[in-house]
């Protein structure tokens, strides 16, 4: 089952979409928001299910879906915190700067709290006022969970996720060490993230989903080019599963919790730092770790972050190149 809202009103209105993203039938009826779907989905998502089924046999009223009329598939949620479940992205950041990765990054995720009182809807601007502060894209995997009690372990936070998409953790890079160096984390270097269009059930997802991973490519043009080619499933260290208990095992999750991968990042076939896809690689999902890469090979980044102008599209394909969350498609509005 995939799930969408579509933009009217602060949290937006749910609508099923189908499996081709061509078409979707309102759900006011059922749920008028995916929040409130969310809040009884033991009693609303067999209901949603259904009407998935009507709309797969064109049973019911349906209109065609438009990806760029789309909100955010929770416009805003009563949490969002992003961790860092593949290491080697944090292993080349601490080699770029000569600093030795702590054992213990192997076995305790790190995690950070976003904002959550808003999302950039799929189509919508990354706003920037000044290009000074490093704009970077972040391609990620997310999860959306129903109620997670406090200690959950793995295995019942798996049973816990109720959607799958994608993210753009949209971060200002120049800002990051001064927010760091107070060791307090992140606030002002961590604007507002978009989501893919739709999300999808864990189950419509079929063998893409084991073990709370997902094992699709993950797509990432810039400026209309390839620019990462990353397997999702792959050098994952931590995964959702883990992620989730780590986060609840002080606290209780709502309904509605939304927890990011961080940058998918896979290293090279001989063991070292990815190579860009024109270099025969998987190219990356986000500027900061090609920097890296330079930094580590040349002794200084050459690529450009983010400027005014600029596209990033995120997508995941299927194995018949069709889309399945559809696609985060930016331009950078950066300030005259």
């Amino acid at each position: 089952m995939k799930l969408a809202s579509l933009k009217g009103g602060r949290d937006g209105r749910l609508v099923v979409v189908s499996n081709d993203l061509a078409w979707c039938a309102d759900a006011a009826h059922i749920a008028p928001t995916l929040q409130a779907a969310l809040d009884d989905w033991d009693v609303v998502a067999p209901k949603l299910a259904l009407l998935a089924t009507d709309l797969a046999h064109e049973a019911i009223p349906m209109m065609r879906f438009h990806e760029r009329q789309a909100a955010a598939p929770l416009p805003r949620a009563y949490q969002w915190a992003d961790g860092s479940a593949y290491v080697n992205h944090v292993q080349l950041v601490r080699q770029a700067r000569g600093a030795e990765l702590p054992e213990s990054f192997w076995t305790d995720p790190l995690m950070y709290q976003g904002g959550s009182d808003g999302f950039l809807a799929p189509r919508d601007p990354i706003p920037l006022p000044d290009e000074a502060w490093g704009c970077d894209l972040e391609a990620e995997i997310v999860v959306v969970t129903g109620e997670v009690p406090q200690g959950s372990d793995r295995e019942s936070a798996l049973a816990a996720i109720r959607l799958v998409g994608l993210a753009n953790d949209v971060s200002l890079r120049n800002l990051i060490p001064a927010e760091l160096a107070k060791g307090f984390g992140f606030v002002q270097s961590k604007p507002a993230s978009a989501f893919s269009p739709v999300f999808v059930t864990p189950e419509a997802l079929g063998d893409s989903w084991q073990d709370g991973k997902l094992h699709r490519r993950l797509d990432v043009d810039l400026n209309g080019k390839p620019f990462g080619r990353t397997q999702a499933g792959e050098d994952m260290t931590f995964d959702f599963g883990t992620l989730i208990a780590h986060l609840a095992k002080t606290r209780s999750l709502t309904a509605g919790t939304i927890i990011g991968s961080g940058t998918v990042s896979n290293r090279d076939a001989d063991g070292g730092p990815g190579k860009p896809i024109d270099q025969g690689g998987r190219g990356y999902s986000c500027i900061a770790e090609v920097r890296m890469v330079e930094t580590i090979l040349n002794g200084a980044p050459a690529t450009p972050f983010l400027k005014g102008g600029d596209v990033v599209r995120i997508a995941v394909e299927d194995d018949h190149g069709h889309s399945v969350f559809g696609a985060i498609e930016q331009t950078v509005n950066a300030a005259a």
